[in-house]
C-alpha cells in the first residue's frame, strides 16, 4: 500500500481512496498516480513519466502527459484539502505529502 497523506493505493486490490472514498481510476491514471506516489515528494520530468508510464520518450508526448495529469488531479483532490499533485515549472510534477494538520 503506497500512501500520501489521505490518498492510499492497494497495489494487490488495484484500488485507490482518497478521505475513505474509493476514487475510479483509468489503467493509464493508476499507473501514473503509482509512479508519482513511488517519486514522492520528488520532481518528476515529463520525460521520466513518458519512459517509466508510457514506455515512450517524454518529449514526444507533452501534451498527452499534462491532460492525464489534468484528469489524474479532478479524480484525486478534493475540495478544501491540500492539493497533492503539484506542477513544478520547468520540470514537470511532484506528488508531495500535505504538511500536517
Amino acid at each position: 500500500v503506497l500512501r500520501a497523506g489521505d490518498l492510499e493505493m492497494d497495489l494487490v486490490r488495484r484500488r485507490v481512496l482518497r478521505g475513505g472514498v474509493e476514487v475510479a481510476l483509468t489503467q493509464r491514471e493508476f499507473e501514473l498516480l503509482e509512479y508519482l506516489l513511488r517519486h514522492k515528494n520528488a520532481a518528476v520530468t515529463r520525460d521520466m513519466l513518458g519512459r517509466e508510464v508510457w514506455k515512450e520518450p517524454g518529449y514526444a508526448l507533452t501534451n498527452v502527459i499534462d491532460v492525464f495529469i489534468t484528469l489524474l488531479r479532478r479524480k484525486v483532490e478534493r475540495p478544501g484539502a491540500a492539493p497533492l499533485i503539484h506542477t513544478v515549472r520547468g520540470v514537470g510534477y511532484s506528488l508531495r505529502e500535505p504538511p500536517c494538520a
